[in-house]
C-alpha cells in the first residue's frame, strides 16, 4: 500500500521540488519536516462537473476540478507524511462560482438553515484554517457569517476590519501547536489575508461595515505579534496574487495582488499559500529585504485542479524551532479519483441542483454562441445588453432620468457559453453570465461614453494594418496592470436599447485614440449628450479601472442579480428570438478597413 500511494503521488507532481527528497542531514531529534497542504479558489466546485454543459468537466489541458479530488490527494499526503506533520489550508474564494454555490446562497439559502456543500466537504477533509476570499462577500455578510458558523475550522481575515473600530471582524490568525513523539512541540502561526479589492467589488455589501487595509500593512502589524505570542513558524494564507498588480488601478492605495510584497517587506514570514490570481506556481522564492531570508510562495491554480505541498524543514536552535529551508511542488487532481466520503456527503445537494439547472424555461429560435464575442459583435452579448437595458429603463420610469437614452455594457465572461436553438434551460442561460453581479444604472455624458470605450479598447493588441489575424493575435493585450494579458472580463461591449450605439475600434493605433465613428441612432455622439448606462456592480464599483464610473450619479440600483434577470426574462417571454435584437454595431478596423479575425 505504501508503494502504491507513493506511485500515485509521484504521478501527481507538477513542477517544484518533488515529494520524496531526503531531509537535510542533522541529528534526527533536531531536524524534522513539516508539510503545509493548500488549496485555493475552489469557487463552489465539489465534483469534476460542468453544470453549464451538464457533463464532466474538461478543458484543453486535461485538468480535472473539484474539492472531492483534491481531498484524495490531501488524504494521501497525510498518510505519507503523517497526519500530525501536516497542516491543511485554503486561500479563499470558496462559496461562489457554480450553480451549486449559487443554489445554497439564493435558492435554498444557508441563512435559512440548509448546510453549505463546501462546508460539508471542507469539514470532512479537516482543514486547519482558511483565508477569506473576495468572493466570500458576494452574497452579503449574513451569508458569509452563516458559512463561517458551519465550518469546523477558522475563517481568517487580518485585513477585514471594522468600519469604525479598525479591529478585525474575523480572526486574524491562529496558533497551532503540533506535538510529535520524542521532540519539542512546534508552534505554527497561520495568518489570513484577503485582497483589498473587496472594498470596490462588493462595496454595496461592505461599505459602512468592513474596511480592507493593505496586506503588507496588516502583516507588518500581526507577524511580530504572532512571533511574540510563541509562533516559531509563520505561514500566511493570502488571497492575493504573486505578481504585484491591481485591476482597479489607483482606485485604492493598496495593490490587489501583493503576496510577493508581503514576502519581500515583512520580516518573519516563512511561507505563503497564494490565491486569487488563478495561477499555477509550484514554487517561488522571494528574498526578504530586511533579513535576507528566502520566503517560499506556492499557488495551486484554481477550482481544486492542484494541491500545494510546501515542505518546511525545521531545526531546533537554542530550544526553538526555525525553518532552515523549504521546498514546494503541486499535485495534479486529474491523476486521482474522488474521495468517496466527500463525494457522498454532497451528492444529495448536487442532484438537487442538477434538477434545478436542467429545468426548461423557454425556447430559442436560433442558436447563440459567445465564442467570438471578444472580437466581433454577437447575439449572445446583445441579449445580455437587451435584458439589462430593459430592466434599467423600466426602473428609471418616473424619475429625473426617464427619457434619457439607455445604453448597456456586457463582457464576454465565458467563451464556451452557448444557448441552443430549441428548448432552453436554466443552465443554458446561466452559462452566459457566470458571475453573481447585480445591476445598476449610472448617468454618463457622451465624453464619458467615449472614454469608457477607449479604456475597453485597451484589451486589443496593436496590429500593423489591414489583414487577417487570429483572435489570439489581437486580444488579451498585456498592460502594466495586467502583465499576463488583459482578461476577457475587462473588455466591455456597449450597445443601445431603443436605437443603436455604433462605433469602430481602430487597433492599428495605440490605445487612447481607437474609438472612431461613435454615433447614437446614426448621429455622432456629442460630448455633452446624456445617457443612462446599465452596468454591473463590479464595474460600477471600480473593477477594471474604467473611468468615470465610481463618481457617476447612480439612477438605478435595486440589487437585482443579472443572471437571475436573464433567467426571469426567458421565463416571462418564453422565446428568445435573436433576429429581433441582434445587429452588428461595432467592429475592429485598421484605419477605415474592417479586419478579418479568425477563431
Amino acid at each position: 500500500m505504501t508503494a502504491t500511494r507513493r506511485q500515485l503521488l509521484a504521478m501527481s507532481v507538477v513542477g517544484g521540488a518533488g515529494l520524496f527528497a531526503a531531509e537535510p542531514s542533522a541529528a534526527a531529534v533536531k531536524n524534522l519536516r513539516l508539510t503545509v497542504l493548500g488549496t485555493t479558489d475552489l469557487h463552489g466546485n465539489v465534483y469534476n462537473w460542468d453544470y453549464f454543459k451538464n457533463q464532466e468537466y474538461d478543458d484543453r489541458y486535461g485538468n480535472d476540478i473539484g474539492i472531492a479530488k483534491a481531498a484524495t490527494l490531501i488524504k494521501a499526503m497525510r498518510a505519507e507524511r503523517g497526519p500530525r506533520r501536516c497542516i491543511v489550508l485554503d486561500a479563499g474564494d470558496t462559496i461562489q462560482g457554480t450553480p451549486l454555490a449559487y443554489y445554497y446562497a439564493k435558492i435554498d439559502p444557508i441563512t435559512g438553515g440548509s448546510k453549505h456543500p463546501m462546508a460539508l466537504a471542507m469539514n470532512a477533509i479537516r482543514y486547519d484554517a482558511a483565508a477569506l476570499g473576495n468572493h466570500e462577500f458576494n452574497y452579503g455578510m449574513d451569508t458569509l457569517r452563516a458559512f463561517q458558523r458551519q465550518l469546523d475550522h477558522p475563517l481568517l481575515g487580518a485585513n477585514a476590519v471594522g468600519w469604525t473600530s479598525g479591529k478585525p471582524v474575523f480572526p486574524p490568525y491562529i496558533l497551532k501547536r503540533i506535538t510529535l513523539p520524542d521532540t519539542k512541540t512546534i508552534t505554527v502561526g497561520i495568518l489570513g489575508l484577503v485582497t483589498p479589492g473587496v472594498a470596490i467589488w462588493d462595496k454595496a455589501n461592505v461599505e459602512g461595515r468592513v474596511k480592507f487595509p493593505g496586506l503588507v500593512e496588516q502583516a507588518s502589524y500581526y507577524v511580530p505579534r504572532m512571533r511574540a505570542a510563541g509562533a516559531e513558524v509563520v505561514v500566511i494564507s493570502a488571497h492575493s496574487g504573486p505578481n504585484t498588480s491591481s485591476s482597479y488601478g489607483d482606485a485604492l492605495p493598496y495593490p490587489e495582488n501583493a503576496a510577493s510584497l508581503v514576502a519581500e517587506q515583512v520580516p518573519g514570514v516563512d511561507a505563503i499559500l497564494v490565491g486569487h490570481a488563478h495561477l499555477e506556481v509550484p514554487e517561488r522564492f522571494v528574498t526578504n529585504t530586511a533579513t535576507g531570508r528566502q520566503v517560499l510562495l506556492s499557488e495551486p491554480l484554481y477550482w481544486g485542479m492542484r494541491v500545494t505541498v510546501m515542505d518546511l524543514y525545521l531545526s531546533l536552535v537554542r530550544g526553538k524551532w526555525q525553518v532552515r529551508t523549504a521546498r514546494a511542488t503541486l499535485l495534479n487532481a486529474n491523476t486521482v479519483p474522488e474521495d468517496p466520503r466527500v463525494a457522498s456527503l454532497v451528492r444529495g445537494a448536487h442532484e438537487k441542483v442538477l434538477t434545478y439547472v436542467n429545468s426548461p424555461i423557454g425556447t430559442c429560435t436560433q442558436a447563440m454562441s459567445a465564442a467570438g464575442s471578444r472580437y466581433e459583435d454577437t447575439a449572445a452579448m446583445d441579449f445580455i445588453n437587451l435584458v439589462q437595458a430593459e430592466a434599467v429603463k423600466a426602473g428609471i420610469a418616473g424619475t429625473a432620468a426617464e427619457g434619457l437614452p439607455v445604453l448597456s455594457i456586457a463582457a464576454p465572461f465565458n467563451r464556451l457559453a452557448a444557448i441552443p436553438a430549441g428548448q432552453v434551460t436554466v443552465r443554458d442561460v446561466a452559462g452566459l453570465y457566470i458571475y453573481d453581479n447585480t445591476l445598476l444604472g449610472i448617468q454618463f455624458s457622451g465624453a464619458q461614453v467615449r472614454a469608457y470605450l477607449e479604456q475597453s479598447a485597451v484589451y486589443f493588441k496593436q496590429v500593423p494594418g489591414p489583414g487577417t489575424y487570429s483572435a489570439d493575435e489581437v486580444t488579451n493585450a498585456p498592460t502594466e496592470t495586467a502583465p499576463g494579458g488583459t482578461p476577457d472580463y475587462n473588455y466591455d461591449i456597449m450597445g443601445g436599447l431603443d436605437a443603436p450605439l455604433t462605433y469602430d475600434i481602430d487597433i492599428s493605433v495605440p490605445p487612447g485614440n481607437r474609438i472612431k465613428n461613435l454615433a447614437y441612432d446614426g448621429v455622432p455622439v456629442s460630448d455633452s449628450q446624456q445617457f443612462v448606462i446599465a452596468i454591473n456592480n463590479y464595474r460600477q464599483s471600480g473593477g477594471g479601472g474604467f473611468p468615470g464610473v465610481t463618481t457617476a450619479p447612480v439612477v438605478y440600483n435595486r440589487q437585482n442579480e443579472i443572471r437571475q434577470l436573464l433567467i426571469d426574462w426567458v421565463s416571462a417571454e418564453g422565446t428568445i428570438d435573436p433576429p429581433s435584437f441582434f445587429r452588428v454595431d461595432w467592429r475592429l478596423v485598421a484605419g477605415d478597413t474592417p479586419l478579418v479575425i479568425t477563431p
